[in-house]
């Protein structure tokens, strides 16, 4: 006489190994269900990574040119306004020569004339060195946010890889959940 469902490991044949073997199918599917969707969730999460690297190299990039361009038309005003106050100090001491005087005040007049254009220069010097350690120093930061930016990228794909078990877990799961059911069924007769 042929029964629906064999024995499994000594459960008697019928409801017993059916439910059995009903259980331990439904827990590899599940187990496995969920391997599947834990390597579907990291390879998402690794695209997504990618493209987030792009657009983070293309911010630093269109940053970095906008502090360029920011530095560069800086270094532009300032000469344009050395020239201009050269200029007028050149003005400054052609008038003063043009009085036609002589002596120790004329000679004073244009040594403070000099001194004047000398300390606006010294001023405009100053001034650019300091923008441009400014600009070195948005630069490094344009870089550092960007390297946090991939760092943090990089973490959430290491943890969504790490949050797959292994196929030896899933297995060892099936079979624990598979030798629970079994002793549930069977009873300990140890």
């Amino acid at each position: 006489m042929c029964q629906a469902f064999p024995a499994i490991f000594g459960l008697a044949q019928g409801a017993q190994s059916a439910l059995f073997a009903a259980s331990l199918g439904l827990t590899a599917a599940n187990s496995f269900a969920q391997r599947s969707a834990a390597q579907a969730n990291a390879r998402q999460t690794y695209e997504t990574a990618l493209i987030a690297n792009q657009s983070a190299e293309d911010a630093k990039r269109l940053k970095q040119q906008a502090l360029e361009e920011q530095k560069s038309e800086t270094e532009k005003s300032t000469a344009q306004n050395v020239f201009a106050k050269n200029i007028e100090r050149l003005m400054a001491s052609r008038a003063i020569l043009a009085t036609e005087r002589a002596g120790t005040t004329i000679n004073l007049l244009l040594m403070d004339q000099e001194r004047q254009a000398a300390n606006y220069r010294e001023s405009i010097n100053q001034s650019l060195e300091s923008a441009r350690r400014q600009h070195l120093r948005n630069i490094q930061a344009t870089e550092s946010e960007f390297a946090n930016r991939r760092n943090q990228m990089q973490s959430n794909v290491n943890n969504a890889y790490n949050q797959i078990p292994s196929l030896a877990n899933t297995l060892l799961d099936v079979a624990s959940t598979g030798l629970s059911s079994y002793t549930g069924i069977r009873g300990l007769e140890f």
